[in-house]
């Protein structure tokens, strides 16, 4: 019996080397050369199936997308599933991307569209248990519990779907290849096939992915190129608070982001979210502010909270939950420079209330006068919002998306608006109020120094 031919592959730009070295040759990665079987070409040469025709006579007819009856989903992915697409959903364990897209699988087949949920993960039992809590037991949603990526395209052979959901890709393997499921060959040649089956049977396909520690996608950054989307699930443990955000989207754009609350019976899509993360806001307390925020297209308009206290300690504490501490830390240093406030001997806590992460800088003026408003421990005003970026200098600066910011604003009822000069007018019911430095928007905020 003949050995096995094996070469040394990138994990992220792809290309091969004859031999194992440090660097990639290709694009100079470090450490990320792996072995794998060389698998010889078929020496049959691949028919040209479609002949090429000049770009404006291109059929955009079967390009259209197919709703998958999840509005929050719908929105992200511009519409919905386009056939022959391949989606990657990826998310930390436990925050539901499952049920998600068991809950996507369910819409869909009762819409009338067939569906194929490949469980490579779960034994159908266990899935047909959650689908049985989220009430998605409809006929035209089809399950199989696979591994085996020839037994996956035979499922395909024989159920005829139109959407065909894998969980997961790392769990899948082909036995051809000799590796264990999870490796960088499996993982990359597996999607490859069902990138391949998905093109020519039009089958839209979704790919649950894991991720590593840092948030990206676990395995070969081959994975994400060759795939048409890349969505990412995000979520905390701690919070109801579910986001979907479009990574890469070749059908539409990537700023979008689709909000869900998870519940006993699922998740449940949020077209309100500035309501809900202003629902349980304390009027009169020292320390909170209402940013207009922005995240992709869509406004949000969330509490963002600080408390300070005098410390004790040589360097006092900094502490950030859903901000961005380094730039709470520039803030603090303005305002102790640019301002009479004083706050270097001061352990700050912040916070954006409600599981949110604003890390904009429209967030900085709201901010700054939430800590100003802890340090002096007096309440801003309950129907004032802001919305700016802090320089260097103290200066006040325009953000984008402004008139989007204030509509929201106004939708929700607020009154009053602190901003740069250099921002738009408010639409009708929003006064503004303009400041050129962040000392004069403290002024106008009514916090007595």
């Amino acid at each position: 019996m003949a050995k096995q031919r094996v070469e040394f592959r990138c994990d992220e730009c792809g290309g091969s080397a004859p031999r194992w070295s440090g660097k990639c040759p290709s694009c100079g990665a470090w450490n990320s050369l792996h072995e794998a079987p060389v698998v010889p070409a078929s020496a049959q040469p691949i028919p040209r199936l479609d002949a090429a025709v000049p770009i404006d006579q291109v059929d955009m007819a079967a390009w259209g997308a197919s709703p998958t009856g999840i509005g929050e989903l719908d929105r992200v992915l511009s519409g919905g599933l386009v056939p022959g697409s391949v989606t990657v959903v990826g998310g930390e364990p436990g925050v539901g991307k499952s049920t998600l897209l068991t809950q996507a699988a369910a819409s869909m087949a009762r819409a009338g569209r067939r569906v194929l949920y490949v469980s490579a993960e779960e034994s159908s039992q266990q899935v047909r248990m959650r689908a049985d809590r989220l009430d998605a037991l409809v006929p035209e949603l089809w399950l199989a519990a696979e591994t085996d990526l020839g037994h996956v395209v035979a499922q395909l052979d024989a159920v005829q779907p139109a959407v065909a959901i894998v969980d997961s890709i790392q769990t899948l393997h082909d036995p051809v290849l000799g590796s264990a499921p999870g490796s960088v060959v499996q993982v990359r040649e597996c999607a490859h096939r069902l990138v391949r089956e998905a093109k020519e049977r039009g089958v839209a396909v979704l790919l649950v992915g894991h991720v590593t520690k840092d948030g990206g996608l676990a395995g070969p950054r081959v994975l994400e190129h060759v795939v048409d989307t890349v969505l990412a699930f995000e979520g905390d443990n701690h919070h109801a608070l579910r986001l979907v955000r479009a990574v890469k989207h070749r059908f539409g754009s990537t700023n979008e982001v689709g909000l869900f609350e998870m519940g006993d019976a699922g998740l449940i899509p949020v077209p309100d979210a500035s309501a809900l993360f202003l629902a349980d806001r304390r009027p009169g307390v020292a320390g909170s502010t209402v940013v207009a925020a922005i995240d992709g297209h869509r406004p949000l308009l969330i509490e963002v909270q600080a408390l300070t206290i005098g410390s004790s300690l040589a360097v006092p504490r900094l502490s950030a939950q859903g901000l961005d501490s380094g730039r709470l830390a520039f803030l603090l240093a303005v305002l102790e420079r640019r301002t009479d406030v004083s706050i270097a001997k001061h352990d700050v806590y912040a916070l954006a209330v409600g599981g949110a992460r604003v890390v904009e800088p429209g967030a900085d003026l709201a901010l700054a006068l939430a800590v100003t408003s802890s340090c002096v421990d007096s309440a801003l005003a309950d129907d004032l919002v802001a919305c700016a970026e802090v320089g260097l200098g103290g200066e006040l600066r325009q953000v984008g998306q402004t008139s989007r910011r204030l509509a929201e604003a106004a939708r929700l009822g607020f009154r009053r608006v602190l901003l740069p000069h250099s921002a738009p007018d408010p639409p009708d019911g929003l006064t503004a109020l303009r400041a050129a430095t962040i000392a004069d928007a403290i002024a106008l905020a009514g916090l007595a120094l």
